[in-house]
């Protein structure tokens, strides 16, 4: 059996919302993903898909329950830490491409790269490879307001597989396209995942897409299903 990526037991969460008193986001959530798979997360709007996601890393604490991030245990660990293996095991991706706008295609998926102490000529090899994968390498050099908004998110693929990331998040990762481009863009995020080998949670809305996927799980009344 596949190692176990990623681990999260009992995890709660509420937010206070002022009087009559908090709202459990979470209420004892339990996850396993395994290595190289790629699953659906199914919620309703407002269902605390994009809180779990956070826990899940590292980006917020839960008010209990414990995390592992392959096999490290980091419940209570220092930001130090957290931020350690964040950058050095986990990608994240958004509805929303959040692309750097001054900077060009490759120049978005390089510095990340940068920051984690690869080589200037190591990140623009990687970069280059990475977006000839989703067939944007004639795009490089452009800046985002040039791309559409499926090469925009194409482009933030990229960037959230730069630094070789262990484990994907993504939140409605193509929810912001129109139907034919959403099922042409996950069609690349799926083969860039396949190519990689990496452990995917994908949040969707979109049962087709989901379906695509390893298996579903559903997060109702702020408790994990299969």
């Amino acid at each position: 059996m596949s190692e176990l990526m990623l681990e999260l037991n009992g995890i709660s969460k509420s937010y206070s919302r002022g009087k009559p008193g908090q709202v459990d986001v979470l209420r004892g959530a339990d996850l396993n993903l395994r290595a190289g798979e790629v699953v659906a997360l199914l919620a309703p709007s407002g269902g605390g898909k994009s809180t779990l996601l956070h826990i899940a890393g590292l980006l917020d604490t839960p008010d209990d329950g414990m995390i592992k991030v392959g096999g490290q245990e980091l419940t209570g660990k220092g930001d130090r830490r957290r931020t350690s293996v964040r950058r050095q095991d986990i990608g994240f991706i958004y509805q929303f491409h959040h692309l750097l706008p001054e900077f060009s295609a490759v120049e978005n998926i390089v510095l990340p790269q940068l920051a984690n102490g690869t080589s200037q000529g190591e990140a623009n090899a990687r970069a280059l490879d990475l977006l000839t994968r989703v067939g944007l390498e004639s795009r490089a050099d452009h800046r985002p307001a040039a791309l559409s908004g499926g090469e925009q998110q194409r482009v933030a693929f990229c960037r959230a597989l730069a630094n070789q990331p262990r484990i994907l998040l993504a939140d409605e990762p193509t929810g912001n396209l129109d139907p034919g481009t959403s099922d042409q863009v996950f069609a690349a995020l799926m083969d860039l995942v396949a190519d990689t080998g990496m452990t995917a949670l994908i949040a969707t809305h979109n049962l087709d897409l989901a379906a695509r996927m390893d298996r579903t799980i559903r997060l109702e009344n702020g408790i994990l299903t299969d």
